[in-house]
């Protein structure tokens, strides 16, 4: 494609944002749906702290209802995945129609999971679709720009939440060498000191995830 304008190149990068923040949190959830049956204090309020989001649940069986699914949630999995998909209807004819059809088919297997009495064989579906996305987005996109500014995206995303729930330095460090060639090639004016002093955080001695969280979320 030729030139993408200032509105394409945000929709790709929330798009990637978007579709990286469900696949995470979906991953957690479903790690962490059998243990929060069974648990004494609820662990659901620290996850709510970690990544910035307000607990309007006031208990764990609320908030294994309403954070995956709740609609009305701007917070909830499916609203997130809602947003996804709301910028990729819209990049059609920059990410084909196939590409978008894996958005689709992880919608129709969340609201699947919203009902269901098991839901996590439909959320793994979902994470599932998600990875399908990616991979097709590699596959049938032409054009290396549009490729980069999703993955650009995906990876700010991924360092933003990695960071907010204490990942390891091994985890973090990865992905933010994996962002710093991403944004490179994407186009977009990005603050170049930003990326090298997230690389002096992971390697001090004691890793500031706080800071860490302001520098990602302040490159562009």
């Amino acid at each position: 494609m030729g030139i993408i304008s200032v509105e394409q190149t945000n929709r790709l990068f929330w798009l990637g944002r978007y579709s990286e923040r469900v696949y995470t949190t979906l991953r957690i959830y479903s790690n962490s749906f059998d243990s929060m049956i069974d648990e004494i204090v609820d662990s659901y309020q620290e996850f709510c702290r970690m990544i910035d989001i307000p607990d309007i649940y006031g208990s764990k069986e609320a908030f294994k209802e309403r954070y995956p699914f709740d609609e009305e949630n701007p917070d909830s999995i499916l609203s997130n995945l809602t947003r996804a998909y709301d910028n990729a209807i819209v990049l059609r004819e920059e990410i084909g129609s196939e590409t978008l059809s894996y958005i689709q088919l992880a919608i129709y297997e969340m609201n699947k999971a919203k009902i269901s009495r098991a839901p996590l064989i439909e959320m793994q579906r979902v994470i599932d679709n998600i990875l399908a996305f990616w991979g097709m987005a590699d596959d049938s996109i032409d054009s290396e720009k549009v490729r980069n500014i999703i993955k650009t995206g995906k990876r700010i995303e991924r360092i933003d939440l990695y960071a907010r729930l204490g990942m390891g330095l091994v985890e973090l460090t990865r992905e933010i060498n994996r962002m710093a060639y991403r944004i490179e090639r994407c186009g977009m004016k990005y603050d170049v000191q930003k990326i090298e002093h997230l690389k002096e955080l992971v390697n001090a001695p004691k890793i500031d995830y706080y800071k860490i969280v302001h520098e990602v979320e302040s490159i562009f």
